[in-house]
């Protein structure tokens, strides 16, 4: 009996000693990179807890999660650990698995209420999930046990955003901001809010500071050079514009938008320059046609200008009123009125805001036709819906209403009102 179990035990000493072994020369190799072959050494023994954590480790050093999640997975089985517990829920959320990553978070912050680190993960993992409630509660207990800490009050912001809660959601960004003036998330966050409230000043407050921090920012960067767009600050915005194309070279924001500066400062090289690179970037972008039709009228090259409105007017799927316009021009300015007309007319159809349009819809009917009652239609249509445009143009249609009328009422004719 004594010698049984003397050989029983001397088996186990036998079997400890050769997975300590295999774990040794396991580790050796993936040391050195020879990950295959320490999952193969791995794979000798019959799997363990230790054995299958190993696993993990090297399949998440190789990014694949699943295969680490498996065995992480497999070795919970021999063994309750929390630290394999987060690093199985840290594999979960590169999976996309955040619930399972949420119930491990629960789960164990069920045992130990006052872990802050994960309390702060896991609200995290709620705001991804959309949980807003939840992880409003959690920030809140996480300010209250730590006032200072700024990104407590930044994810904070990020809960009330998912509850569409504004004035609370802005509060959150400033306060953060004034925990760590240096917050970037927070600075871009608050430039953002308050372009969308309309509050030019504070927008542009926090866009300065945000750049001062990050000066190839994108999002600040459009942000500024809008605003100088809006500002009529052309030559300001060239810097801007020219770093900003420097980043992403294949970015058609910038170019468009050097285009349409360079085109306002009437400098038509450069903007056909920049216009061309659009268009070669982006077929669908049929705005840089426009522009290029708008240059080759400045130009007097009608042709080109024609090839252009036209190329826009098929691409467009938006409002061509601008588009159409141009055309209606060229056809003008080459003294062909009834092309003119049928493109002006194409344009209001487009827009019916495009005044202008309906204005020289009206004013070539009335200079081309004998019968001014066609053109009067036209005009008073104008001051039924656009009068309150341009005071210059409404005078000048009231005027043209009232001597048209007077003139077939001198005929022995009343025009409808």
């Amino acid at each position: 009996m004594k010698k049984s179990f003397l050989i029983v035990l001397l088996f186990g000493y036998l079997k400890v000693g050769a997975q300590t072994s295999t774990f040794i020369i396991a580790d050796s190799l993936f040391e050195k990179g020879r990950y295959k072959l320490a999952l193969q050494e791995l794979d000798k023994n019959d799997p363990t807890f230790l054995s299958n954590y190993k696993k993990a480790v090297i399949y998440e050093s190789i990014d694949d999660f699943k295969k680490a999640a498996e065995f992480l997975e497999k070795a919970l089985v021999f063994k309750e650990d929390e630290n394999v517990k987060l690093k199985l829920a840290k594999n979960y959320q590169r999976l996309q698995l955040l619930g399972k990553s949420i119930k491990i978070y629960e789960d164990i912050l069920a045992k130990d209420s006052l872990n802050l680190v994960l309390k702060y993960q896991l609200g995290k993992l709620y705001i991804n999930t959309k949980k807003g409630d939840q992880a409003i509660s959690i920030f809140k207990y996480l300010i209250d046990n730590d006032a200072l800490n700024a990104n407590y009050s930044y994810q904070f912001a990020l809960a009330y955003a998912l509850k569409n809660d504004r004035d609370r959601m802005i509060n959150s960004f400033i306060a953060t901001y004034k925990k760590d003036t240096l917050h970037l998330n927070a600075i871009v966050n608050l430039a953002t809010s308050f372009h969308k409230l309309r509050d030019v000043d504070s927008t542009q407050l926090f866009v300065v500071k945000g750049l001062a921090i990050d000066k190839d920012h994108i999002s600040l960067n459009r942000l500024k050079i809008n605003q100088l767009f809006r500002d009529e600050n052309y030559k300001e915005a060239i810097p801007f514009l020219l770093n900003l194309d420097s980043i992403d070279t294949k970015d058609t924001y910038s170019k468009s938008m050097l285009g349409r500066t360079y085109y306002n400062l009437d400098s038509l090289e450069k903007a056909k320059t920049y216009f061309n690179k659009v268009s070669d970037l982006d077929r669908e972008d049929f705005k840089a046609r426009t522009y290029l039709g708008h240059i080759a009228l400045k130009e007097k090259d009608y042709k080109y200008a024609t090839l252009n409105y036209r190329m826009a007017t098929y691409i467009g799927k938006e409002k061509r009123d601008e588009e159409y316009y141009g055309l209606a021009t060229v056809h003008y300015e080459k003294n062909e009125p009834l092309l003119a007309m049928a493109n002006f007319e194409k344009a209001y159809a487009e827009n019916s805001n495009n005044y202008k349009a309906l204005f020289q819809l009206a004013k070539l009917t009335d200079d081309y036709y004998e019968d001014k009652k066609m053109g009067y239609k036209l005009y008073k249509k104008y001051m039924r819906y656009q009068y309150s445009k341009d005071e210059q143009i409404t005078n000048f249609v009231a005027r043209r209403i009232k001597d048209i009328k007077n003139d077939y009422f001198m005929k022995g004719e009343n025009l409808e009102e």
